[in-house]
């Protein structure tokens, strides 16, 4: 847990508090169902190693990150930041540095070398962001649709 003068940052380690914070994920996500949403997290996410740490103002959750570890030929062990959502409230006032400096720190305490994320093309101001916080643009994520 890492706690500062105005927020606390802990993880969320039960299927029932990663499912509190569905109104965050909504603000990212908004064509994923709660049933869905929660299905997922618990039959095949938490059961892969899926985490999930929030940060809080008080006993409200004002951001969120998923994280994935795993391990890639380029770069050894990784941490992946995924589904990543600040309250729009909450934007531009630090707090997503605060989430993305516990994810550095459990990281490197994990022996990871690399920190990754996926972001949007036409999320401009998320990509000013995370380029302030030491991320690259190394490349692009490719999807095709299997029906």
């Amino acid at each position: 847990m890492l706690k500062n003068d105005f927020y606390t940052v802990h993880e969320l380690t039960t299927l029932a508090q990663m499912s509190e914070q569905f109104h965050l994920f909504r603000q990212l996500n908004g064509s994923v169902s709660q049933p869905d949403y929660e299905r997922m997290l618990a039959d095949e996410m938490i059961p892969s190693g899926y985490r999930m740490v929030g940060i809080f103002d008080g006993d409200f959750c004002v951001g969120i990150s998923g994280m994935w570890f795993g391990t890639k030929l380029y770069c050894g062990k990784y941490l992946e930041a995924d589904n990543v959502v600040i309250d729009e409230k909450y934007r531009s006032k630090g707090v997503g540095k605060i989430l993305f400096d516990w994810m550095e720190a459990e990281g490197k305490r994990l022996g990871c070398t690399l920190l990754m994320l996926d972001a949007y093309v036409e999320n401009f101001p998320v990509h000013r962001f995370y380029y302030r916080q030491g991320f690259i643009a190394r490349g692009f994520h490719y999807l095709k649709k299997l029906d």
